[in-house]
């Protein structure tokens, strides 16, 4: 059987992956989960937690960070249809908090409605929050109900701060929530204290453990938005404890411990000492395109915030497109070439619009531009027969592709689908090696429109941290929809091309990816953080951000990773 009869036999069935699965039915309806969401790191969501929101029909939200989480989860960017439907549970239209009545009155409401409800809260639902209430108000109503413990804070943030509360030696530990009515001599000789709400009271429960017998220079620990990336921890004794915290003006909420394993941060601590740690990164890339590059980011400890500088577009003449992909079922090309992520995305668009399938590929050779255009053709079922062994570029390509045999090659002719503003250079390339060309514009980029005021403004004034180019074409247009950004801001670019772009446009390149790729990209940057990090600390000098100085000038400070 030929590849065009192969085709013409499929089914309309596509291979495409859906953007939302169907919703679990095994959840019995009206049942409520009461679902915790950890100290804040949206990582730490437990698993189960993340399976009910997933086939949730309702989500009952209480914090603003809630319907960010919820989108993630399901993979929908912010603004997009789908999803479950979702209700503040935490205020009310007068935008003053519920009480805990008033909350549970929310969820038996939405919970009678016959629908999979998740009640999302902060922390853990029994602990210091109104899940109590609410599931006794399930109870009353006759409504089923189960609870999903979040990663208690207690124990997150010292970890994230780097402090054991416990170890072989120091095997004991209390919690207490700082209260009016606490006696502080009781723990005089506690090994380990882990405060809660400590923040405004940590003067006097200083002086009051210091007055029924605790050593004055017991270490301490403040940890406050512990597990987020503007988390910050002021080390200390019980003597002066009071004093640092408001020099480093630390405010709830926040974890306090006393005792002598926070001595063991000075080793361990991790999370803060990352070399990018809240640094907000501008993405200037698509919206499809940022997903890898900010996770890799995050990593680091970077706050990344994706401003697309680029929109992608069908061609204005589809009809270019539509003969092309007939030629393909037809058996009339050899080879296909992706020179980009969003060439796959636009071909295989254009295969579900007629019913096909990867099986139009049977007998046909595809080359991929590099790794991550080879992996957009894997999540299709196929497996490129041919990816540059060394650049990952146009001219990498063309160093590893045959020269046309008539003898071997049956057909002479490659279809190329590229974007509207591609280079000539592998065209040119192919014919030079005895191919025939069909090069089709398979999309548009076109400038995105101007991010918002505030952005703008942070990008003029200094207010990010870094910027990451991961093409010329980002920084022509990143400047031409928000300006330059400001001197103090790092600037890192993803090879020598887009560094001369940057240039041109009066930027200093501060970072240079030892070869054109987004991992590499990020991990040149990493380093730069971790060397600039070393730097501060061998001169004796507190570890601040790029945007925390505002020099004058800049010494060009180029360098390149791995």
């Amino acid at each position: 059987m030929t590849r065009a009869q192969r085709a013409q036999s499929q089914t309309t069935v596509s291979s495409a992956t859906p953007t939302r699965v169907a919703r679990a039915t095994s959840a019995k309806p009206g049942c409520v989960a009461f679902v915790g969401s950890g100290p804040g790191d949206p990582g730490l969501l437990t698993v189960r937690a993340a399976d009910l929101i997933r086939e949730a029909e309702i989500v009952i939200t209480e914090g603003p960070e809630h319907p960010a989480l919820v989108r993630a989860l399901l993979g929908l960017p912010e603004g997009a249809e789908g999803g479950p439907e979702l209700v503040d549970g935490g205020f009310g239209e007068d935008g003053q908090p519920l009480t805990h009545a008033a909350r549970a009155k929310v969820v038996v409401k939405q919970a009678k409605r016959g629908a999979r409800v998740v009640r999302l809260l902060t922390g853990d639902p029994f602990v210091y929050a109104s899940g109590p209430e609410e599931a006794a108000a399930c109870a009353k109503a006759g409504l089923d109900f189960e609870i999903v413990p979040g990663v208690s804070s207690a124990a997150a943030v010292p970890a994230y701060a780097g402090i054991p509360l416990t170890t072989k030696d120091h095997r004991e530990v209390t919690v207490v929530t700082a209260g009016d009515k606490v006696d502080w001599s009781r723990y005089a000789e506690t090994k380990t204290l882990v405060l809660l709400s400590a923040v405004n009271s940590i003067s006097d429960i200083a002086k009051a453990l210091v007055a029924a017998g605790r050593d004055p220079e017991t270490p301490v620990a403040m940890t406050r938005t512990g597990t987020t990336t503007d988390q910050h921890t002021v080390t200390s004794t019980l003597e002066h404890i009071a004093a640092d915290a408001r020099a480093a003006r630390m405010a709830p909420p926040a974890v306090t411990v006393i005792g002598d394993v926070v001595a063991m941060r000075d080793a361990l601590s991790w999370f803060e000492t990352k070399p990018l740690f809240g640094w907000r990164i501008l993405v200037p890339r698509t919206k499809e395109q940022a997903g890898s590059l900010s996770a890799r980011l995050r990593g680091f400890g970077g706050v990344p915030e994706e401003v697309p500088t680029i929109s992608v577009e069908p061609p204005r003449n589809p009809l270019q497109m539509d003969k092309a992909v007939r030629g393909l079922v037809e058996g009339r090309y050899e080879w296909i070439a992706f020179t980009s992520v969003n060439a796959v995305k636009a071909v295989r668009e254009k295969f579900e619009d007629y019913g096909l399938d990867a099986r139009a590929f049977s007998g046909l050779k595809i080359a991929a531009v590099g790794d991550k255009t080879a992996a957009a053709i894997a999540d299709w079922g196929l497996r490129p027969d041919l990816v540059p062994s060394g650049e990952q570029s146009a001219a990498g390509l063309l160093e590893d592709w045959p020269e046309y045999d008539e003898l071997l090659d049956p057909i002479n002719r490659v279809f190329l689908p590229r974007a509207d503003i591609a280079t000539e250079n592998l065209v040119a390339g192919l014919i030079d090696l005895g191919w025939e060309c069909d090069d089709v514009t398979a999309y548009r980029t076109v400038r995105a429109a101007p991010p918002p005021a505030p952005v703008r403004d942070a990008i003029k004034s200094g207010k990010f941290d870094a910027v990451v180019f991961t093409s010329s074409s980002t920084v022509r247009n990143l400047v031409g929809i928000a300006g330059k950004p400001h001197p103090s801001t790092v600037i890192a670019v993803i090879g020598p091309a887009t560094a001369k772009t940057a240039e041109d446009h009066g930027l200093r390149v501060d970072v240079l990816a030892s070869k054109p790729d987004v991992d590499e990209l990020v991990d040149a940057l990493a380093d730069f953080g971790a060397a600039r990090r070393a730097e501060l600390l061998e001169a004796g000098l507190p570890v601040t951000k790029p945007s925390e100085r505002k020099p004058a000038t800049r010494k060009s400070k180029a360098t390149s990773s791995r």
